[in-house]
């Protein structure tokens, strides 16, 4: 290795993380007087937007998962595993927890690594904004991790169920979903299709219009508060059809072992709860460094993607809070959590490390807003789309909206694999599709 190289870390290997390092391996990797290293604390990778179709099980978590490692050596950089734990900015290095097996024994010590260039991108995750309860007994769909266990414990309560000589308690296949953002609406159209597959291989002894329940909880006056309200209204009504209980303006002051209470006073008994409400950054990054942050812990940048305190220092992702401009100087709070949005700071970041080695000044980010869809599994997709581009919301529904939620994903494989590997990604799922369970059943 030369000592003498540009070291470019990027801590995070999600959907910008990645994005970025394999356009910087690709473009930069062979080159001997610069090193590219991602960082994340997992073996691999899954687009977190699909982490609701894991957890319902109409998705097979190893038919869309990226290995790091074969990744990086694809694509010429560096991956090592482990949880960011410290950083030095005088010294210009971070320090990486030992990364540790499912039976407690680390596998890799404290790590150091140098950088000239620092790009931290690590997500985001639920807000419980404090709610008793909730890290004791509530799931979240924050890591694959979470989407396995969620889905791993709805297969294991039906088979329960099935099993058991008792009634079924009404508690026992009610699942609860607080909060309706795209994370929660997604789950619960997912679920009413997912469990009836489930059922229908030989637990027989389930009804399942009477025995599975899904409840949708939020505390604002309706569902999907960042899409239009006609679209909300008609993705409630939706959901209502299918059989899940919608409470909006409905308020959880408590999560149990046994279910929830409202700020009314009113219990919902249910055996599985899922917190699915509010964003903020991971809490390490709350003065880490030095650096400057916000309330939900995001580091402020300035819009060239630059931490306010360290020019070496950038941040992309749902861990920023980049100021939303438009190409005319305009400002509206803000860049949105959202998946688009990493994406497109990947891209630029790209050409500004370019930039960077070519002592140019940097340009500034200008979030272009391409809209929102939600999908509703088989039934619909519904959002708007294109407002950035045309001056105003185009509502979108049905299958056209499902093909433009699908390219979503498409674009971010493309971005990381390529079109030959993309297309023979897509060849194989489809052909698998026909051998296997309609649902995944472990």
């Amino acid at each position: 290795m030369n000592k003498h190289a540009h070291k470019i870390v990027i801590v995070g290997g999600g959907a910008g993380g990645l994005e970025l390092a394999t356009r910087l391996g690709n473009s930069f990797g062979r080159r001997s007087d610069v090193l590219i290293t991602l960082v994340d604390k997992n073996r691999t990778h899954i687009w977190k937007p699909k982490l609701h179709e894991i957890a319902s099980g109409s998705m097979d978590f190893g038919d869309h998962e990226v290995d790091y490692m074969a990744q990086a050596h694809w694509n010429h950089f560096t991956f090592r595993i482990g949880e960011l734990k410290g950083l030095d900015r005088v010294e210009k290095s971070i320090e990486l927890a030992p990364y540790v097996d499912s039976d407690g024994v680390a596998v890799t010590p404290i790590q150091k690594i140098a950088y000239d260039t620092l790009v931290v991108c690590v997500g985001s995750l639920s807000n419980d904004f404090g709610t008793q309860g909730v890290r004791e007994y509530a799931l979240r769909l924050e890591t694959q991790n979470d989407a396995k266990q969620f889905h791993s414990k709805m297969v294991n309560a039906c088979i329960r169920a099935h099993s058991q000589l008792e009634v079924i308690h009404k508690r026992q296949l009610h699942v609860a979903i607080i909060g309706a953002g795209a994370t929660g609406v997604e789950l619960a159209a997912e679920l009413h299709r997912t469990t009836r597959e489930v059922v229908a291989f030989g637990l027989d002894r389930i009804d399942v219009d009477k025995d599975i329940k899904v409840s949708l909880i939020e505390a604002a006056d309706r569902i999907l508060p960042a899409l239009q309200p006609r679209l909300s209204e008609a993705t409630e009504q939706l959901l209502k059809r299918l059989g899940v209980d919608v409470l909006t303006s409905s308020k959880v002051m408590e999560v149990m072992p046994t279910g929830l209470r409202l700020s009314d006073g009113r219990v919902i008994e249910s055996e599985l709860v899922v917190w699915a409400a509010g964003v903020k950054a991971p809490d390490f990054l709350k003065d880490f460094g030095g650096l400057e942050t916000n309330r939900i812990n995001q580091l402020v940048v300035h819009d060239t993607l630059q931490t306010t305190r360290d020019p070496d220092i950038f941040a992309l992702g749902d861990c920023a809070a980049c100021p939303c401009s438009n190409e005319e100087g305009g400002r509206a709070g803000i860049v949105p959590p959202r998946a688009q949005a990493a994406h497109q700071q990947a891209s630029h970041l790209f050409q500004q490390i370019k930039r960077r080695f070519a002592n140019k000044p940097l340009k500034p980010y200008h979030y272009k807003d391409f809209g929102s869809l939600v999908s509703l599994g088989k039934f619909s997709t519904v959002g708007n789309m294109m407002g950035g581009l045309i001056g105003k919301n185009l509502m979108v529904e049905g299958y056209f909206a499902k093909l433009m939620y699908l390219s979503l994903y498409k674009l971010h494989e493309l971005a990381i694999h390529g079109i030959l590997k993309t297309t023979l990604y897509t060849l194989a799922r489809l052909i698998s599709k026909q051998t296997n369970p309609t649902v995944k059943l472990h």
